[in-house]
């Protein structure tokens, strides 16, 4: 199954892919860069902040700035990834900056109930934004 994340809501986004993962489906994200968070931007960029500058460089917590790695990391948070159910479906699960070469041919779905636009609240900011803003390229 690939997901197309274009203007989709990243926590919506992550529970379906979670829950096609731990029923054993293969799981493609592409478009990463274009999922967004909602809220307000200072109030995010806030607690991106105060994150970073918890704990020491050598041992953590240690920021995804990627965005592919940045997605995997919240949908990591919504499996029992300590258990063997839960290491078997991350496994499952790749996400990509843009469209890879061999998956141009085939057509990745959208979510209809995770779209931006279905949401009355208008503030939001994409990931590839929190990336930059965090140290990333």
């Amino acid at each position: 199954m690939i997901i197309d994340a274009n203007n989709l809501i990243l926590g919506r986004v992550g529970t379906y892919a979670a829950k096609k993962a731990l029923l054993g489906e293969k799981v493609d994200i592409v478009n990463c860069e274009s999922c967004v968070v909602t809220g307000d931007k200072k109030s995010i960029f806030e607690r991106y902040r105060k994150f970073l500058q918890r704990g020491i460089h050598s041992k953590g917590p240690h920021v995804r700035k990627s965005p592919d790695r940045f997605v995997k990391r919240a949908i990591r948070g919504m499996l029992p990834y300590k258990k063997d159910k839960g290491i078997k479906a991350f496994k499952s699960i790749k996400c990509h900056i843009g469209i890879p070469e061999e998956m141009k041919s085939q057509k990745p779905e959208t979510l209809k109930n995770a779209n931006i636009e279905k949401v009355p609240n208008l503030k939001y900011i994409t990931v590839k934004d929190i990336c930059k803003h965090i140290g990333g390229k």
